[in-house]
């Protein structure tokens, strides 16, 4: 729990950060006077006042946000000796900077991590395929578990130009970076797989064409058929009370058999262990084949029912699957800093897509997370170690980058859009509708942040 809070605190700290002081250094470059620089809204729990430029430098209890605030004639008196160095006295480009360069830092912030991550290097699942999700598309288009995804290539539509070169697959997680980009372009994908790294390859073509927009969801790879990297049948730790142990399995033991059916790989085998309860949630035994050592044995094993909601699942009281293969991945400087600014921008471009599809109604609302989610996947990647964490803020820094930019009235890209009404037209927008406009998107603001906190808190009850 302390873990988690530590995580998602400097996570939203630093993100707070880094947006005000992209506000905060382009308003001194335009020559406006700063009056405050606040990370967190309420009661001020420390403050610094800088001598040369007078700004007041305030750590606040709610860190929910922050603000910077500006000389402006809108909002008190300014002195006439002063006015020129008010926010609205300033041109309108320099205005529109201002207020673009919040989001701008968070968007280059995301950059400077992934390009970071990509330089140091992360180890990942070499790109080899457990078996496909039964009746899925990966199953329907032929791959089959230990296939090793060589390179890739999305399938142009009929009223695209010439196909892209296909692009070598450096890992599993990157295989699935494409994959979903594809999914939620609707846009099939031709695979060329092998037995190994070195393999001729076939190929496959993966029908993305079919995932339903709708289904652009948690569950997106279960649609796929393309869920976890390959991992060798292997029984783990185990419960000293659980089935397997009971039944006489041991850690190490290698499932070569279930119930006379090849088991090729950790997952077959998981899915048929929770598959081992019928619908009246009995239990059925099943013969499992081990290799064991230089033994080769069979062991009866009956799993122990458990509902699941209004589904019955077994469990065997044991770890299923050694840990798979990894691959390093990494890049020179110059290529980390290009690979961080096209991951910048593909995240970017997938978070819009999903944001229009739900406000058409083709993807699930159920996609929006809150801070609770925000704050648990926090914990996680920092348990899972420094690279991870660093993955996260990436992630939740080109978010927060992209939020502020949509055409709301209270976020940045609802100030930006006034700016567009006034170069256009050549006068602002007047007051009265300056006025309504606030309330609606502050109304649409909290109507959003209502469902993402109602996700949240249905996946944890959940």
């Amino acid at each position: 729990m302390l873990t988690t809070l530590l995580a998602f605190v400097l996570a939203l700290g630093l993100l707070i950060a880094i947006h005000e002081y992209g506000h905060y250094r382009v308003a001194r470059a335009c020559g406006v006077k700063v009056l405050r620089f606040s990370i967190g809204f309420g009661q001020p729990l420390w403050r610094w006042v800088s001598p040369r430029t007078g700004t007041e430098f305030v750590l606040s209890a709610l860190p929910l946000g922050g603000y910077v605030r500006m000389l402006d004639e809108r909002e008190g008196p300014v002195p006439a000796a002063e006015r020129h160095l008010s926010f609205n006295a300033q041109p309108l480009r320099a205005r529109a900077a201002i207020v673009a360069a919040g989001p701008l830092a968070n968007l280059g912030l995301a950059v400077l991590l992934y390009a970071a991550v990509f330089w140091h290097g992360v180890d990942e699942p070499q790109p080899v395929l457990s078996q496909p999700v039964a009746a899925s598309l990966a199953e329907r288009a032929g791959l089959r578990a230990g296939d090793w995804v060589l390179r890739l290539e999305p399938v142009p539509d009929a009223t695209a130009g010439t196909a892209s070169a296909p692009e070598p697959v450096r890992s599993f997680d990157d295989l699935r970076w494409h994959l979903t980009r594809a999914a939620l372009a609707q846009q099939d994908v031709r695979l060329w797989v092998g037995d190994s790294a070195d393999a001729p390859g076939r190929e496959v073509l993966l029908p993305l064409s079919q995932v339903d927009a709708s289904q652009a969801d948690a569950t997106l790879f279960r649609h796929i058929g393309i869920v976890v990297p390959w991992s060798a049948p292997v029984v783990g730790e185990l419960l000293p009370d659980g089935a397997a142990a009971q039944a006489g399995l041991r850690e190490g033991d290698r499932v070569l058999l279930l119930d006379a059916q090849p088991v090729p790989d950790a997952q077959t085998l998981r899915a048929r262990i929770r598959a081992a309860v019928d619908a009246q949630g009995r239990a059925l035994t099943q013969q499992w084949t081990l290799q064991r050592g230089q033994q080769r044995l069979v062991l009866a094993v009956t799993p122990r029912p458990e509902r699941q909601g209004e589904q019955w699942t077994g469990r065997v009281g044991a770890y299923i699957g050694a840990p798979p293969a990894m691959v390093t991945v990494s890049e020179d400087a110059l290529g980390a800093v290009w690979k961080g600014l096209q991951r910048t921008w593909e995240v970017s471009l997938l978070s819009v897509q999903m944001m229009v599809k739900m406000v058409l109604g083709e993807a699930s609302l159920k996609n929006l997370s809150g801070p609770l989610t925000m704050a648990d996947y926090a914990g996680q990647s920092a348990r899972l170690g420094l690279t991870a964490y660093v993955l996260f803020v990436a992630l939740i820094s080109v978010s927060l980058g992209v939020l502020n930019l949509l055409p709301l009235p209270v976020l940045d890209g609802g100030h930006l859009m006034y700016y567009l009404w006034e170069g256009v037209t050549g006068r602002p927008v007047s007051p009265v509708w300056m006025e309504r406009l606030q309330r609606g998107g502050t109304a649409a603001l909290l109507a959003l942040m209502s469902v993402a906190i109602f996700n949240d808190i249905a996946r944890l009850v959940g």
